[in-house]
């Protein structure tokens, strides 16, 4: 006779038919991966013929399939009617005793005779297939105790292979509802209720960046990362060095446990000492995302997998697995851009998933059974989302939803349905109004804004097949913000020509170094009370910034690795650093900050050299811990041979010595004297960047912001020029590399032609701007050859 249920020992992949993707999974999993070590709860799974067997049993072959005839395939009114009746159906029935006494045996088999809690997942035979997977279609019941509790989880597994949504997904995507079984799996019982679980990507599921394990986690139960009930922890694995590049501390206010008498799940406040720790160590997360690369490679494409942590033996447990489908198979050439042309009110934030802008009418939802107030290409608004929701999203153009994550079942759905999405945003509910014209806007960045109005918006589509790298000049990129770095990756390039350390400073930081280094006399007490609240989980302050800003460079490193990065060491002027969180008490007044304590000149003074330590710190550990050799490191506003000379021993003396680990350290020229004393730069600096608004700022004598003269400023006087040209020339008489950097290149096709023409070594845009670069080297090259 044949067996109703399969052993985990027993599944493999090709059992899909039997088990179901997920089931099939975690035996494959169970079995392949304990040589490596990789914990995978033991378990059983029932199987398609025991679903089979209940169906002829109770004679619903025909009553369900007369419900799915039934349905309105035009508007789906009567798709909660008809899912219902088919539940009941199911509910009402019996499972076959020959069925009940093999689970039951192998239950009992599995808990070895102890009344031990259980997992009780549903699986049906076409789900996490790699083009076919959707979250959260069918019902898992979590800490089932007994026999009784088992076998009623079991029929209500049975029943969700009809809920609404699980309908509407087989009628998307073509599978006929008669041929779909559902196995349910049993499994042991992690204890992440006392402890923590969470998910992993082994992608980056915004970009689709695929050298980074993405991992978040919660205290408690992982259910309230799918809803969107509260923030995770999110931590970033660089997968060819195997470094953690990025931490970050999420709210976690709620722990969804096991309640005392273990009858109800109870969602219980998390302390607020409790909600700053972060639920795993840092050799937790390198253990996680090792399995996560092993498991991706043993499938051969990018896996989204749930882990646990027990909390009676410590023990980290991988306890699903299945193919990330927005990504994994995506082979597209082509890039897509959106460009937000205008900017209005804001009217609440959140978090950003994807990239895309959408602009529309706002509809305020708080439950699904409101969606037929939903138009197509409306933006529906909500306080969170779960997967009864899915239809609705048929129709909405985006999502923005309170609560939520960007794990949360509402970004996992925007991005499978290919939907604008902003979540987290704590008062969206309240912020917008229903039938509000509102513009939704991620492409700025980690940072959703909704925008009030209609706001005009662009997009633009590449076809990356159709660029081509010029080989004689290298087209980089300016970047400074980490939250676009993976996306813009995807961009013809050849690295990056500028990193501007500022920005991570002014946007991740926010605080000057100074006011860290001495944050005991420090004596603004609001200053004093903010810098506490963002270092509150730093008892030593500097670490802070090291931390901050040594991740900050090194996502954008990650985003480029093994491309060239160079790093610009801070060019804030005084004014700029005097409006960072405590800096008011540690920078000078200057009439004219332009020309006064800027750049090289602030490194080795008694009033910032221990900032400039903190600064050099980040680099060391960028570099040398986290293994981005690839970063450079550049010097604005030398004003000096001297001053360089001086620069680079205190540079030394920190762990940044020329050749230290590789360490090659630039220069920027951007000041007359730069350019006359360009020979002697070249013998104690590995490298030029020609910065050509300041160059052009003084060598005109033109302050680039004074209005009234602002039409003398032009990067194509000859004086200019000239400046440009002899730094060129002075560069190959020392066989050194010569950049660009400046919009001059981006707006002026004839500064371009001159610049490939004298032979610069590369130039660097903005994103906007490179692929018309890149055009722009293209012909200069073809020009300067047909001379």
């Amino acid at each position: 006779m044949e067996s109703f249920i399969m052993h985990f020992a027993d599944i493999r992949l090709k059992n899909i038919p039997e088990v179901g993707g997920k089931n099939a999974s975690l035996g494959e999993m169970y079995n392949v991966f304990k040589q490596e070590g990789i914990l995978v709860p033991d378990g059983f799974a029932t199987n398609a013929f025991a679903f089979w067997s209940f169906l002829d049993y109770n004679n619903l072959w025909e009553p369900l399939g007369q419900l799915m005839r039934e349905l309105d395939r035009k508007e789906w009114s009567n798709l909660a009617e008809k899912g219902a009746a088919a539940r009941q159906l199911i509910l009402n029935a019996s499972i076959p005793e020959e069925v009940v006494t093999e689970i039951l045996f192998a239950y009992r088999g599995l808990c070895n005779k102890d009344r031990v809690l259980v997992a009780v997942r549903s699986s049906a035979t076409a789900e996490d297939l790699p083009d076919a997977s959707f979250a959260g279609q069918h019902e898992s019941f979590l800490n089932i105790r007994g026999e009784q509790a088992l076998m009623n989880a079991i029929i209500h597994c049975y029943a969700s292979l009809y809920t609404d949504r699980a309908i509407k997904y087989r009628e998307d995507h073509g599978f006929q509802h008669e041929k779909v079984a559902l196995s349910v799996g049993v499994q042991l019982m992690v204890r992440s209720d006392l402890a923590a679980s969470g998910v992993c990507f082994t992608l980056d599921p915004d970009s689709g960046f695929r050298n980074v394990v993405l991992i978040n986690g919660i205290w408690g139960l992982g259910e309230n990362i799918v809803q969107g009930a509260v923030v995770p922890d999110e931590y970033q694995v660089f997968k060819p060095t195997g470094t953690i590049i990025r931490k970050k501390v999420g709210s976690k206010e709620k722990m969804l446990c096991l309640a005392e008498d273990g009858s109800v799940l109870e969602n219980l406040p998390v302390s607020l000492s409790r909600q700053q720790e972060m639920v795993l160590s840092d050799k937790e997360v390198l253990r996680l995302a090792d399995w996560a690369m092993k498991i991706e490679k043993h499938y051969g494409r990018p896996m989204d997998i749930e882990w646990a942590k027990d909390g009676v033996s410590g023990l980290l447990y991988i306890v699903q697995a299945r193919p990330e489908t927005v990504h994994g198979k995506d082979e597209s050439k082509f890039l897509s851009t959106w460009h937000l042309q205008q900017k209005g009110n804001i009217v609440c934030r959140g978090i950003a998933v994807g990239n895309k802008v959408v602009a529309g009418t706002a509809r305020i939802l708080s439950s699904p059974a409101d969606a037929w107030q939903v138009n197509a290409g409306d933006i529906v608004v909500t306080n969170t989302t779960s997967p009864d929701w899915d239809p609705v999203f048929k129709k909405a153009a985006a999502l923005i939803t309170n609560t939520g994550g960007r794990t949360s079942h509402a970004a996992i759905v925007a991005r499978e349905t290919g939907i604008a999405a902003i979540v987290g945003c704590k008062d969206a509910t309240t912020a917008i109004k229903d039938g509000q014209a509102i513009t939704v806007s991620c492409c700025e960045g980690d940072t959703g804004f909704i925008y009030e109005g209609i706001l005009p918006f662009r997009e633009e589509r590449e076809n990356l097949d159709k660029i081509s790298l010029p080989e004689s000049v290298l087209p980089m990129l300016i970047i400074s913000d980490p939250a676009q770095a993976f996306r813009l990756s995807f961009y013809p390039n050849a690295g990056v020509g500028l990193l501007r350390m500022e920005f991570i400073i002014a946007s991740f930081i926010g605080v000057h170094p100074m006011a860290l280094v001495k944050f005991d006399e420090l004596k603004d007490p609001v200053a004093r009370e903010k810098i506490e609240q963002l270092t509150r989980s730093y008892p030593d302050k500097p670490a802070y910034f090291i931390d901050r800003l040594s991740q900050g460079i090194a996502t954008i490193a990650a985003a480029f690795y093994p491309k060239q990065v160079v790093v610009r060491m801070s060019d804030f002027k005084t004014n700029e650093y005097a409006a960072l969180l405590g800096g008011k008490q540690f920078e000078p007044e200057e009439p004219n900050p332009m020309l006064g304590f800027r750049g090289a000149s602030r490194y080795c003074h008694d009033l910032y050299k221990d900032g400039f330590k903190l600064e050099c710190a980040a680099i060391k550990k960028v570099r040398d811990e986290m293994g981005f050799t690839n970063v450079k490191v550049m010097i604005p506003f030398c004003r000096t041979v001297e001053e360089g000379e001086k620069v680079l021993e205190y540079m030394a003396k920190l762990g940044l010595g020329r050749g230290q680990n590789g360490l090659e350290v630039y220069v920027m020229i951007e000041i007359p004297a730069n350019v006359i004393m360009g020979e002697k730069l070249a013998a104690i600096f590995d490298g030029f960047s020609i910065g050509s608004n300041d160059l052009t700022q003084l060598t005109l004598g033109i302050d680039r912001d004074a209005t009234l003269i602002a039409e003398l400023f032009n990067e194509k006087d000859p004086a200019v020029l000239k400046m440009i040209g002899e730094t060129i020339r002075k560069a190959h008489e020392k066989i050194i590399p010569v950049g660009f950097c400046g919009q001059a290149a981006s707006d002026f096709p004839e500064i371009a032609l001159y610049l490939v023409k004298l032979g610069v070594t590369s130039i660097s845009y903005m994103p906007d701007a490179i692929l018309k670069g890149i055009e722009q080297i293209h012909i200069a090259d073809l020009a300067a050859h047909t001379v």
